[in-house]
């Protein structure tokens, strides 16, 4: 529960920072007339979006199993996550539109300057945001979580590449360069959306977490007891921050069953502790 909670006070903080950001970068925009800094906000947009959907996966998520599903709630952060990817590869193509339009029809850009400094001090707090998301998520094994995370150092990393190139226009006076640099994060932003969806995918089709059985297989070698003839048919699969671990155990044929009993329990204390 304490875990649970720590998620969504995390996700309430950048759906918080979504909104302020947000409203910083249309600010930039209204001022400087930039199509690059246009692109970073449309992409604001789905930042808000997707917290406001990881925050109710993660609500949603939290509550207790019951009959109608005996796993629980988990698996509702992969759809979280699926849905959010699919924002944010949506972000980038319209971005990217955007980027060919304007360099079909140039615009004047003005106020540079102003522009640069709002953009690039919403970019760090994104970036220090979106590393405080990933950390918790993968320590509390929440993909709707270190999803937002990746999403805010997606964007702070777009950011920081359209504070580049903003500088290169205001250096070399082109106002198409902008366009440019919209572009190429447009398609990084787009990559960054196939990514997520496609983890969340395997998570819906409960695909093996190769990485997590190995260690899992490590671990039982190192305290494997003398009557444990053999472990077979282990599965893994995972409902948000809840892990369900399945398989056989193989002991001695005279033992009666409270001694296999044993065994058994001996096995999953190891396990889950």
């Amino acid at each position: 529960m304490q875990i649970t909670r720590q998620n969504i006070r995390v996700q309430v903080w950048v759906l918080t920072a979504g909104i302020l950001l947000f409203l910083i970068k249309v600010i930039a925009w209204y001022l400087t007339n930039s199509v690059a800094i246009l692109t970073d906000a449309l992409e604001g947009t789905v930042n808000v979006l997707s917290a406001l959907l990881g925050l109710y996966s993660l609500h949603l998520a939290a509550r207790p199993r019951d009959a109608n599903h005996p796993y629980g709630h988990g698996k509702v952060e992969f759809i979280s996550a699926a849905i959010e990817g699919t924002l944010i590869a949506g972000a980038g193509i319209l971005i990217i539109w955007q980027s060919v339009d304007r360099l079909l029809q140039p615009q004047d850009i003005q106020r540079l300057d102003t522009g640069i400094l709002l953009v690039g001090a919403a970019g760090a707090l994104n970036a220090f945001l979106g590393w405080i998301a990933v950390r918790t998520g993968k320590r509390n094994r929440s993909l709707a979580l270190e999803s937002s995370g990746r999403h805010l150092l997606s964007d702070a990393w777009s950011t920081a590449g359209l504070v580049v190139g903003l500088l290169l226009v205001l250096l070399t006076g082109f106002p198409w360069v902008d366009a440019l640099v919209a572009m190429v994060f447009g398609m990084i932003i787009g990559a960054t959306g196939y990514r997520i969806l496609r983890r969340s995918i395997a998570g819906i089709m409960d695909e093996a977490d190769t990485k997590l059985l190995q260690e899992l297989i490590a671990f039982l070698q190192e305290i494997r007891r003398v009557h444990w003839v053999d472990i077979h048919n282990l599965r893994i699969i995972q409902y948000g921050a809840v892990l369900h671990i399945d398989c056989h155990l193989t002991v001695p044929w005279y033992f009666d069953v409270m001694q296999a009993h044993a065994e058994v329990d001996a096995l999953e204390k190891a396990v889950r502790n």
